[in-house]
Parts: structure tokens; sequence; C-alpha cells
């Protein structure tokens, strides 16, 4: 059976496909460990599964100035030579890299020691720490048909993201009752990632006196962000607060009618396979390489996302106004978003990508 090394890590969009990938490859018996840094969300998410996990050193290349960036490079030396060590000790068949710069040290020390190694990219554009590691992939998978162009010719494949198989199989009658709502109300569901989003939050609570005379609001806050001030009396079953929604997600993302989200590849992905009409607000330019932008721009184009740019979140009344009448433009015209949606072609990403390991081992 194949022995596979999964890496992939920074944020929960760089683990979460490879715990899909993960679930299918143990279904299949295949040997599986994952490799990622000491301190990372990877680790945090990874150990709950009880998979095996390797840490390594690794480091961040910056787009701005910053004493780290002399620094960084020898942690990522490191990583590299422990990830030599590691390759030699497991003898991988295969490595799986889902990107983020704790996945640069394996990949290269895979090539090293001539192990195939299929990796994937969400976003649109590509990330730094993927386009730095392609010369030493076999196959790269990507999302989407817009990314082909930005890779080169012969190692592509338009994979699709994979989508846990819970999330899929969502049921909304158990979303309801999971956050206690009756169901009277449209839901509406705000994220803004794993790391949460200090915008959106503040957004969503400044606008929230509106949104309930209108919708049932579940907020997904991140991790460290619930604000314990609100008072819900006379909110009662209509505005509930999560730091994270882990096993239920896809039963609270089907009770959805509306979505407000980040555009980070992989939320939207799951927003378009689950045909949700959704509003999102890219992170901008100032806080990323403007892989978001992107993202909402092509799938706004194309008639499947709204789209609210940050900028305008400022927090005073009209901006909570432009706000909250974006979500319910988005409600009104829902049907024309749905069926806009059915014509996004949904690819069974997980076997797939599996297939493409097998192949290559």
């Amino acid at each position: 059976m194949p022995r596979v090394l999964f890496t992939g890590g920074g944020t929960a969009g760089h683990v979460t496909p490879n715990i899909a990938l993960l679930e299918a490859a143990i279904g299949k018996n295949w040997q599986v460990a994952y490799v990622g840094s000491a301190a990372g969300i990877e680790r945090e998410m990874i150990g709950a599964l009880g998979i095996p996990y390797y840490p390594v050193a690794s480091g961040k290349l910056r787009r701005y100035f910053s004493w780290q960036n002399f620094i960084d490079p020898f942690f990522i030396l490191w990583g590299m030579l422990q990830s030599v060590v590691l390759c030699l000790r497991l003898r991988p068949d295969a490595v799986f890299s889902k990107g983020g710069f704790v996945s640069v040290p394996l990949v290269v020390a895979a090539w090293l020691l001539r192990v195939p190694v299929i990796s994937h990219e969400s976003d649109v554009t590509p990330g730094l720490a993927n386009r730095l590691t392609y010369p030493f992939c076999r196959k790269i998978c990507v999302t989407f048909e817009a990314t082909v162009r930005y890779l080169p010719r012969g190692k592509v494949n338009v994979t699709g993201t994979p989508v846990r198989r819970s999330l899929v199989a969502g049921d909304a009658a158990a979303g309801l009752e999971f956050l206690g709502f009756s169901g009277e109300k449209p839901v509406l569901l705000v994220f803004g990632g794993s790391l949460g989003a200090a915008t959106i939050n503040n957004q969503t609570r400044r606008a929230l006196p509106v949104l309930l005379q209108a919708f049932d609001v579940v907020h997904v806050v991140g991790n460290g962000n619930l604000e314990t001030s609100i008072e819900q009396p006379g909110n009662v079953n209509h505005y509930v607060q999560k730091e994270f929604v882990g096993e239920q997600f896809g039963h609270v993302l089907a009770a959805a009618a509306v979505v407000v989200s980040r555009a980070g590849a992989n939320s939207l992905y799951e927003l378009l396979m689950t045909r949700k009409p959704h509003l999102l607000i890219p992170l901008g330019k100032a806080a990323s390489r403007g892989d978001q932008l992107d993202n909402a721009r092509v799938f706004a184009d194309l008639g499947f996302s709204r789209v609210l740019y940050e900028e305008a979140l400022t927090g005073d009344d009209k901006s909570v106004d432009v706000f909250v009448e974006s979500i319910k433009d988005v409600l009104v015209h829902s049907e024309e978003i749905t069926a806009r949606l059915q014509s996004f072609e949904i690819k069974d990403s997980v076997n797939l990508i599996i297939e493409l390991i097998q192949e290559s081992v």
C-alpha cells in the first residue's frame, strides 16, 4: 500500500482539503502522515484526527521589509534538512502539498530524493509558496480553470478543491436544531475564516438590530473573538455567536439562505459547491497579496457572487446601511443567483487527486 506524506499549513484553508484527502486515503488503507510546523493551526487540526504528525522548521518570505526576512531562510534550510532525514526514515512513495510556506522544505527534500510531489493551488492566482515549489512538482492541481494560464503546461490538472463529505451531506433541519432557530426567518450565516475577520465581525455587530428584523443570524467570529457584551434578550433564538463550527458546519451551511464570507478560495469553492447565494467581502491588498480580490472579481463577473469591498465598511451609519442592503439584495435575488450557480461544474476532487497520487507512486 502507498506511503504518502501530506503537508500544508498556516491557515485552515491549507489544511481542510488535506483532511478530505486523508479520509479517502485512510479508507484505501494507505499509510499516511502529516508534516507541518511546530505551532501552526495544522498541528491542532491534524492532531485531533490521530494521524502521525511530524513538525519541521519553516520560514516565510515577506513582501515587505522585515529583519525576520534575514533569519527565516536559515529556518527554511534547517527545515529542508529535517525533511530529508524524515523522508529517509519514512520512505514515502509520494508527497502531497497543499501549500503555505511550511510545505516548502518537504517539497524540496522530496524532489532531492526523487520522491514524486503533487501540489494543489486553491486560488485563481497562485501564491508565492506554491510558485516557489512548482519546479519540484510532478503534477499541479488547481481549483479553477482560470488558474491554468499562470502555470507550466503539461503539469496542470483542474481538479476543484477537496471537500469533506460532511459538508456536502449537510442537512438544513439538523442545522436549525443545532443553532436553536425556528426556521420562521431566513438564516444569515456570517463567517470570516478560521482566524476570524475583525472588520466583518464589527460591521455585523453594528448592523445586528436591523439584520435581526429580517434574519436569524449565526455569526462565526473566529477563535478568541466572541463578544460577550452582546446581550441577547429579545434576540434569544435569533442570534448565535460561535468561535468555530466543526463537524456541524455542513448542517449550518445547509440551513443558511444567505452567506457573508471572505473570498478565500476554499470558502468560495464550498459556496459554489453547495449553490449558496452569498456576499463576498474580500481581504484587501493592504493586508494580503490580493488573491481574494482576484477570486471575487472572477466570480462576480460570472454572476455567481455579489461583492462588497472592505473599504466600504467604515463602521459609520451609512456603511451599516450599505452592508445590510447588500445582504438583502442577495436574498431578493437568491433564486436568480442559485440558477446561475447550477451552471458551475463541480468535480469529484477527492477521487481525482487520489488517482493522480496513485498514478505517481
